[in-house]
């Protein structure tokens, strides 16, 4: 009798110890709370998403297995395993062609689909300096593409070209006005000096010079990047926002990292 008992107990423990494991498990992929948020800026609403190293990870994310671009974030959400890691938000990541392929410097899971586009030509990827994005491990920075030409000598694991600059150096790219007249809904990246990346989307039509101010005097961002305009979108799971306006290139995915990858 005791010897059953005694099996029962062990039994019971076990079972108990295994809960806890997959409690563990569950709890490690929690999102917490939302990487996004509204701000007005000069009278004008945006929404401000924040990646932090150590907390998250950039992923730059084109196609799937079958190499056609998503073109929208449900195509991608809905190719993700299970187990993936929680998505805290996802935008569009650069300009791109008719297909949805990027017209400039790009890089996924460190593999390089397009070199670096360094030539002249109209609109606003050529208003120059334009600028990449990209980054590894905790490492995210924004350049403009001569620089990035002249310093980075090694692949990163992501990386998206895309123009113009928003902010160089600390100042303003020098073609914008103060508050010109062609006003458009924006999206845009810049990394302040502590590392975070800062995303930006108008939630109105805005001027590239509002648009701008806003990473040099609130995010902070010494250097910044515009994504594009007009197909400006957003996923932000956690107020359960998903746009799906118009048909998208390249995207930029930032994901909480499971607690368990950390130890």
């Amino acid at each position: 009798m005791r010897l059953i008992l005694a099996a029962l107990a062990l039994a019971a423990l076990s079972a108990c110890h295994q809960k806890v494991e997959e409690s563990s498990d569950v709890a490690a992929f929690e999102p917490g709370p939302p990487a996004c948020g509204p701000v007005m800026f000069e009278d004008s609403p945006l929404t401000e998403c924040v990646a932090e190293p150590g907390r998250d990870r950039i992923r730059m994310v084109l196609s799937g297995k079958d190499d056609v671009p998503f073109r929208s974030f449900k195509a991608f959400a809905d190719s993700r395993p299970g187990d993936a890691a929680p998505v805290a938000f996802a935008m569009n990541a650069g300009m791109f062609d008719e297909e949805g392929q990027p017209i400039g410097y790009f890089v996924a899971d460190g593999k390089r689909s397009k070199v670096l586009n360094e030539r002249k030509g109209p609109g606003n990827f050529h208003m120059l300096p334009n600028g990449v994005f990209f980054g590894t491990g905790d490492n995210w920075q924004v350049l403009d593409t001569e620089r990035f030409a002249d310093e980075v000598s090694q692949r990163p694991e992501f990386a998206t070209q895309s123009g113009p600059m928003l902010v160089i150096g600390g100042e303003l790219h020098p073609a914008f006005d103060p508050d010109g007249a062609s006003l458009k809904i924006r999206n845009g990246v810049g990394v302040d000096e502590a590392g975070r990346a800062h995303f930006l989307i108008s939630e109105a039509p805005i001027s590239f010079g509002k648009f701008a101010r806003y990473f040099r005097d609130v995010a902070k961002t010494p250097n910044a990047l515009f994504l594009d305009g007009s197909v400006s979108s957003l996923w932000d799971p956690g107020h359960e926002r998903m746009d799906s306006r118009v048909p998208l290139g390249p995207l930029v995915v930032v994901e909480r990292i499971p607690q368990r990858a950390q130890e």
